[in-house]
C-alpha cells in the first residue's frame, strides 16, 4: 500500500491504486469510437487521472514505447513514460523533483486541473541505453469530465525541429550577420584610408573573418553531433596550451571589453589524448558563457589540474547563478541570454558526454560565484 505522504518539491506525489486506474481506463475506453479517434491524431495523446497517471493513450505513444498494449504502462506518469532523467529522482516520481518546478508538461497539467485549457513548452532530456537526448514538446492540456470523473487530455507535439530552426536562424541572422557586417565595414575602411595603421585594420578584419568561420563551423558541428554524424579526430593535447588558445580568442573582443581574463599560473600543463577541435569548442563556450555573465571591471578566471586519471578544466565568473537557471541550464533551447538562444551549454554537455567521454558540471556559491568544470580522461579511445 502506498505511503500516506511522500516528499515532493512541486506536484503532489500521491498516486491512485492501480485497480482504480484500470476502472477509469475502462470508462474512457468504453466511449464510442474514442480509440479510433485518438489513433487518427498525428500527435501523442494521453488521458490522465487527477493524480497525473495514464489511464488511456493513442497508438502513437504505444508505438513510441515499443509496446502493443496499454496495460504495462497503465498508471505511469508522462515523464516516466518518456524516460525523463528527473522522473526517478524522487520516490514520488514524475512531477515531484526540484527540476519539475519549471517543467512545461507538469505546469500545463496542473493548470488544466483548475478547469481551463493550458499550453506550455517543455524541454525534456531523456536517457536510454547510455544515450542522452533532448526534445522540445508543445504541451496542450484540456480538462475532461466523464461519468462524474475528472480527467485531463494531454496532447504532445514534438517541436524540436522547429525550436532548433528558430535558434539557428537567430544565430545566423544576429550573431553571424553582425560579424559579417563588421568585416564589410573594415573592408570599406581599408579601401578608403591612407592611415598608417592600415595594417592594424587588416589584422582586425582577418580576426573577424576567422570568427565568422568559427561561428558557422560551430553550428555545423552541433547539427552533426545531434545526428551522430560527427567524426572525432584524436591527437595529443596540452591542457594549458588549449586553454590559452581559448582565452586568446576573446582577449581583444569588443563585446567583452573591460572584462579581464586570467589564466591561473598554477595550472598543470598536462599532455593527454583528446579531440583538439571539439575540446576547443567546449572550452570556448565555457569561457564565452562566463564572459556573458560578467561586467566590465570583473575578472573571469580559468585553469586546469589533474585528478584520478582525469584532466579537469574550470572557468569561473563572479556572478551567482540563480537556482531556477541552474535547474534548466543544459536543456536545449534554454538560455539566460534571451528568447531563441540556448545552444551553448547544451552543446558543451552534448560534445563532452557523447564524443569526448567526459562530463560537465558546475558549482555556485555566494563567495566565489559560478564555476564550470569539464572533466576528461587522460587517454581518450576512439569508439568503434
Amino acid at each position: 500500500m502506498e505511503a500516506v505522504r511522500q516528499a515532493t518539491y512541486f506536484a503532489p506525489a500521491i498516486r491512485e491504486p492501480i485497480e482504480s486506474v484500470q476502472k477509469k481506463s475502462k470508462i474512457v475506453e468504453n466511449l464510442i469510437a474514442v480509440q479510433s479517434f485518438f489513433d487518427s491524431i498525428p500527435n501523442i495523446v494521453m488521458v490522465l487521472n487527477q493524480q497525473r497517471q495514464l489511464v488511456f493513450c493513442n497508438k502513437l505513444l504505444l508505438d513510441l514505447l515499443g509496446i502493443g498494449q496499454l496495460e504495462p504502462v497503465l498508471g505511469s506518469r508522462p515523464g516516466e513514460l518518456l524516460g525523463c532523467i528527473h522522473a526517478s529522482e524522487m520516490s514520488g516520481g514524475c512531477g515531484t523533483s526540484e527540476s519539475c518546478r519549471s517543467c512545461g508538461a507538469v505546469l500545463a497539467i496542473l493548470e488544466s486541473q483548475d478547469g481551463l485549457e493550458a499550453y506550455h513548452e517543455c524541454r525534456l532530456t531523456t536517457s536510454a541505453a547510455g544515450l542522452t537526448r533532448s526534445f522540445d514538446f508543445g504541451i496542450t492540456a484540456t480538462p475532461l469530465r466523464i461519468e462524474n470523473e475528472q480527467f485531463t487530455i494531454v496532447f504532445l507535439n514534438d517541436i524540436s525541429d522547429h525550436k532548433r530552426r528558430i535558434a539557428l536562424e537567430r544565430i545566423f541572422f544576429h550573431d553571424i550577420l553582425n560579424t559579417a557586417s563588421s568585416i564589410k565595414a573594415l573592408a570599406e575602411l581599408l579601401e578608403d584610408t591612407n592611415d598608417p595603421n592600415k595594417d592594424d585594420l587588416l589584422l582586425t578584419m582577418q580576426s573577424a573573418a576567422r570568427q565568422l568561420i568559427e561561428e558557422i563551423q560551430e553550428q555545423r558541428d552541433l547539427l552533426q553531433a545531434e545526428n551522430n554524424d560527427l567524426k572525432v579526430k584524436l591527437a595529443a593535447v596540452y591542457s594549458v596550451e588549449i586553454l590559452a588558445e581559448a582565452a586568446a580568442r576573446f582577449t581583444n573582443n569588443e563585446i567583452f571589453k573591460g572584462i579581464k581574463i586570467k589564466l591561473e599560473p598554477s595550472s598543470e600543463n598536462v599532455k593527454f589524448i583528446s579531440s583538439p577541435h571539439l575540446l576547443g569548442r567546449v572550452l570556448g563556450n565555457m569561457l564565452k558563457n562566463a564572459l556573458e555573465a560578467s561586467s566590465a571591471g570583473e575578472t573571469v578566471r580559468l585553469g586546469c589540474f589533474t585528478r584520478d586519471g582525469q584532466v579537469i578544466f574550470w572557468v569561473n565568473n563572479p556572478a551567482v547563478m540563480s537556482r531556477k537557471v541552474q535547474l534548466q541550464l543544459f536543456q536545449r533551447s534554454f538560455s539566460t541570454k534571451g528568447k531563441n538562444r540556448g545552444l551553448g551549454t547544451y552543446s558543451m554537455k552534448l560534445l563532452s558526454e557523447r564524443y569526448l567521454q567526459g562530463s560537465i558540471s558546475f558549482k555556485v556559491s555566494e563567495k566565489e560565484g559560478t564555476t564550470f568544470f569539464a572533466r576528461y580522461p587522460l587517454n581518450l579511445h576512439a569508439k568503434h
